[in-house]
């Protein structure tokens, strides 16, 4: 397979036996590192399809290493963490992370998580091939070919996971969207806890689309239901 795959954790017995069972399912184009920094550094000269990133590591936490990684990367990131906390699950989701495996863990759990985050992307690159390159809503621009959004003509700054829902609620304007729905399609299957990271997200795009973020007219919620972006603002 030429998927690339790259494995993050202080721990190099865990590595390796990751590395071993990836390697015996097909996948051959493997990366290690054993610090944070080496991650990041990792994935800008490696450009991964699936990083497998523990939590605690020497230098930088892996919350720091996704929120840093999430500046420059889609990649889809599977967190490794000795704790079983639905806080820390939270917060490593919300900082950017796509799912989250509690140590000790079957290597072939691994395997089939990074499969399923493999399966995701090529769904989502199906259903994103656009008919149109850009689609306009109110002073919102998205520019699907070169994967920018842009508010009256300025370019926001937004993180990777940013980008995929505020493209998604753009092109779906004036429709209400459910929690659900909304993290099933940028982030995969939805449970309870995903619940703010949702909000989460949803705050720190307002932030950057409304005027007055504690007062939104345009990315609304419509209580009970979820979210709606509309397509004009009164």
């Amino acid at each position: 397979m030429n998927h690339k795959i790259l494995l993050v954790d202080d721990e190099k017995d865990i590595v390796d036996l990751i590395e071993e069972v990836l390697r015996q399912d097909g996948f051959q184009n493997i990366e290690k590192a054993y610090t944070g920094e080496d991650a990041v550094e990792f994935c800008k000269s490696f450009e991964p399809d699936v990083i497998v990133l523990d939590i605690m590591l020497p230098d930088l936490d892996g919350i720091e290493v996704c929120k840093k990684i999430r500046g420059f990367s889609f990649c889809s990131i599977l967190f490794l963490s000795s704790k079983n906390d639905d806080v820390d699950k939270i917060l490593g989701l919300s900082s950017g992370g796509d799912d989250y495996i509690t140590k000790p863990f079957s290597p072939r759990e691994v395997v089939f998580r990074i499969k399923a985050q493999l399966r995701r992307q090529q769904y989502q690159s199906s259903i994103h091939t656009p008919e149109t390159e850009t689609v306009a809503t109110g002073r919102l621009l998205l520019d699907k070919e070169s994967c920018r959004i842009l508010k009256s003509g300025k370019e926001l700054s937004l993180t990777g996971r940013e980008f995929l829902l505020l493209a998604y609620l753009i092109e779906n304007a004036d429709k209400i969207l459910s929690k659900e729905r909304l993290y099933e399609h940028v982030w995969g299957e939805y449970s309870s806890i995903c619940d703010n990271t949702i909000m989460v997200h949803i705050r720190h795009i307002r932030e950057k689309i409304e005027d007055i973020p504690s007062s939104p007219r345009q990315l609304v919620t419509i209580k009970g239901l979820g979210y709606k972006l509309k397509k004009r603002v009164d």
